[in-house]
């Protein structure tokens, strides 16, 4: 199941942005666009591991644009998928001086506004996005898949305002930091 990098995992992005930005860390595993709301998360490569990564929203109102949400699981296609390792790749992230919460993600299939933040955030997801669901969904049985997501808007730093270009920038940058972590994931899961 793995690629031809040897490395087992394969990184997805909603993005060509986000994508790129998650490159800049990668040694060895490739990062792939799966569209906007994952519309070609069925043609990923085979792979021993799944990583979804790229920028979300902050259900919970404490975490500020820029902090990297590392899921514990993601919900919203079904049967929540459980992300194996979180709370070391959360670690390992913060250990390189990031800002990182872990806990639930939930995909979304539109930009999500204040009521939907309240109901989520009451049943204990921390953050949005229109992605991992998919992929998940997507994956074979038994593929363990990561998702993280770094804030850039959230119940006090709405998404379409001033402001979100430097956040996305700050976000950009951020989710550059990630790709060493991810891969070591998957490593460890060999």
């Amino acid at each position: 199941m793995t690629g031809d990098d040897g490395s087992g995992l394969v990184v997805c992005a909603a993005l060509r942005l986000e994508a790129r930005a998650v490159r800049r860390g990668l040694a060895r595993a490739p990062a792939v666009v799966v569209g906007y709301r994952a519309r070609h998360a069925a043609r990923l490569p085979d792979r021993a591991a799944v990583a979804v990564v790229g920028f979300g929203g902050a259900l919970d109102g404490r975490l500020s644009p820029g902090t990297v949400v590392v899921a514990d699981e993601i919900r919203g296609g079904g049967k929540p998928v459980p992300c194996p390792g979180a709370r070391a790749r959360a670690a390992e992230l913060a250990g390189g001086g990031l800002r990182v919460h872990v806990g639930p993600l939930v995909t979304a299939d539109r930009v999500v506004r204040e009521r939907e933040r309240h109901v989520w955030a009451a049943d204990g997801a921390c953050a949005v996005d229109m992605e991992s669901a998919r992929v998940a969904a997507a994956l074979p049985d038994g593929t363990p898949v990561a998702a993280l997501r770094v804030i850039v808007d959230g119940p006090h730093h709405p998404l379409l305002r001033p402001g979100t270009v430097t956040r996305g920038l700050a976000a950009w940058r951020v989710l550059a930091r990630t790709g060493p972590a991810l891969e070591r994931w998957a490593a460890a899961l060999a």
